[in-house]
């Protein structure tokens, strides 16, 4: 059985370990993801180039994702490193402070207006909500004096939230810009651009990256409280090619407890509004540690699963624990046994909408006609992504092939759930029969069909023209095929 739901896994110092990164690829990763907020812009590049290599060594295409850093508004440091802060007690945020001169009752912070952001009575949650400050006053817009409401250790260079956001920094920071360089000489599938406010946010993202001559599809990482505003949340939907649900920020600032009617909610609406979902975040984050996960985390991966979510993200689990070949393989195990569930297959996408172009209706047909026929699997000439893109927002234990010759388009549909890459270009003059015929011999070679099986075939005019898509054909594996 072929596991639908992707797996996306970060690389780091644990990938670039000997035999680590081929122990992922024979583990099911599909798409690997740069984490810009740590390491230089070489080890992006080295560690892409080996993703590479390895596609070419195991035959599987696995897409690359790079994740900006943003406008993480952090902390500064302390002089001992870290320091104890007592509940009740008064500690501050200090803008004239020496960066390096912090400890048990203050701190430099570098985001100049943060004092003017907040006002008495305003929460600060620091270090993903494990340090909480009441605002007690704000001096001259420069040192915001609190009460400790919540303490413990803190240490260098944490973050800082706003209970209900409402903080006004750009998504897009100086560093980003010049990583978007990086990007572009990569040559990644996807860009995802952190702590967007609004559409315009990653428009802008991908205003920069065409500049660079780069077509990556565009990520938003859905961090902010004011980003799930129902009109604001379509806006930034509309203006991306994937959503991630961000769960580390997006929790801090709404509430651990509302976290999972909005990741319902973000899955849902990015589905029916024809864009890819990724859940993110603290999945399997024993594993850091330990070989197997917790039963809260299996149950979490497979509540994913049932959301229907296209990808599910592993972060420091691969990029830098002890155990990250085990933790794609836990997360393997648990999609493969989720996707069994009859809840997982069932679809209402769309079914009293009309559709206003004709591949799209072609789409829908062939998924239909899949989810009430006994069919093996359904292959999608493309050029764009966009007829595999529809199919998959229907649920349906059909696995869906893409096949085409635009790498571009190859990298992309590695996040569609249900959709797997296959690169087939088309000869000079040749007839509807003879593809099918060639299609069938793909199939066959990667031990995808047998004689016997149906398929479903959805192509266009042979011509190679974007949104084409007009023609299905069904063919059975071993018996002659007719125009």
């Amino acid at each position: 059985m072929l596991r639908r739901t992707k797996i996306l896994a970060t690389l780091g110092p644990a990938t670039d370990k000997e035999g680590v990164l081929e122990g992922l690829f024979m583990a099911g990763v599909d798409v690997v993801r740069l984490n810009f907020s740590h390491g230089t812009a070489q080890d992006h590049i080295d560690r892409a180039n080996a993703v590479r290599e390895m596609s070419k060594k195991t035959g599987r295409r696995v897409g690359i994702l790079a994740d900006l850093q943003g406008p993480k508004i952090r902390i500064e440091r302390f002089k001992e490193d870290k320091v104890w802060l007592d509940n009740d007690q008064a500690f501050a945020l200090d803008i004239n402070l020496e960066k390096d001169q912090g400890d048990n009752t203050q701190v430099a912070i570098s985001y100049e207006p943060l004092p003017k952001e907040v006002v008495k009575g305003s929460r600060l949650l620091l270090d993903d909500g494990r340090v909480v400050l009441d605002v007690v006053n704000v001096e001259e817009n420069l040192r915001i004096n609190c009460t400790v409401i919540v303490g413990g250790y803190l240490s260098n260079k944490k973050g800082i939230n706003l209970l209900g956001g409402g903080l006004s920094a750009e998504a897009l920071t100086d560093k980003d810009k010049e990583d978007i360089k990086t990007i572009a000489k990569i040559g990644c599938d996807y860009v995802a651009v952190s702590f967007p406010r609004c559409g315009a946010d990653l428009d802008e993202a991908r205003r920069l990256l065409e500049a660079e001559g780069c077509h990556a599809g565009i990520v938003s990482k859905v961090e902010r409280a004011e980003a799930i505003v129902p009109e604001v949340m379509d806006e930034i939907i509309l203006a991306s090619d994937a959503v991630m649900v961000a769960r580390g920020d997006l929790g801090v600032e709404i509430g651990d407890a509302n976290l999972p009617a909005v990741q319902k909610q973000l899955i849902k609406r990015s589905r029916e509004l024809n864009r890819v979902a990724i859940t993110a975040t603290q999945m399997m984050e024993s594993m850091i540690d330990n070989p197997i996960p917790t039963r809260a985390e299996v149950f979490d991966v497979a509540n994913a699963v049932y959301d229907g979510t296209d990808a599910i993200m592993l972060s420091a689990e691969t990029a830098s624990g002890n155990h990250p070949i085990k933790a794609v393989e836990a997360m393997h195990r648990i999609c493969i046994e989720a996707e069994k569930q009859a809840v997982v297959r069932e679809s209402d996408h769309r079914i009293n909408e009309q559709f206003k172009r004709d591949d799209e209706a072609i789409a829908m047909s062939a998924m239909y006609m899949a989810n009430h026929t006994k069919i093996k699997g359904i292959v999608a000439l493309t050029e764009s992504g966009s007829t595999p893109l529809w199919m998959s927002r229907i649920s349906s234990g059909i696995s869906i092939y893409a096949f085409s010759s635009q790498e571009k388009t190859l990298g992309k549909v590695t996040l569609y759930r249900g959709v797997f890459p296959m690169y087939f270009k088309l000869g000079e003059n040749q007839d509807h029969v003879e593809v099918n015929r060639n299609i069938v011999q793909e199939l066959r070679k990667w031990k995808a069909a047998k004689d016997g099986d149906k398929f479903i075939i959805t192509k266009g005019d042979l011509n190679g023209v974007e949104g084409g898509t007009n023609a299905l054909k069904v063919v059975i594996v071993g018996q002659g095929l007719t125009p």
